[in-house]
């Protein structure tokens, strides 16, 4: 029998394809990657780079407080970018949602992500 709970939230987008927020195993978080959607319209924040991470970000701090933690609890970060020149942009964005000491990160740079949009986020969180 396995401990599995899915995670689920009004604070983020809903899922735009065949998956879910998040999924709880143990104390261990997988917060699915999150685009720079507006949960209560499911549109494309308006916006620089630096609006739309901080939209990103703050629907990934939703997905987590559902799952009972927060970003500080963040273990692992993968960011997808479609343009590195953004990179330092959304370094700043993420200081202003996680405390030191920060947690692992990739960043990659992608051809295209989903709705066209530039960034894209997902989180692993130890609770």
């Amino acid at each position: 029998m396995t401990n599995r709970a899915v995670i689920s939230t009004d604070e983020a987008p809903a899922a735009i394809g065949p998956y879910s927020q998040a999924i709880k195993v143990g104390n261990i978080v997988w917060l699915s990657g999150q685009i720079p959607l507006v949960p209560e319209t499911m549109e494309i924040v308006a916006g620089d780079i630096s609006a739309q991470a901080r939209q990103v970000f703050s629907n990934l701090a939703a997905v987590a407080k559902a799952a009972g933690g927060s970003l500080d609890d963040a273990v692992k970060l993968n960011i997808s970018l479609t343009d590195m020149n953004n990179f330092g942009a959304v370094n700043a964005v993420m200081e202003e949602f996680l405390n030191a000491p920060f947690p692992a990160r990739a960043c990659v740079a992608v051809a295209a992500l989903p709705k066209g949009v530039s960034i894209e986020v997902e989180a692993q969180l130890a609770v």
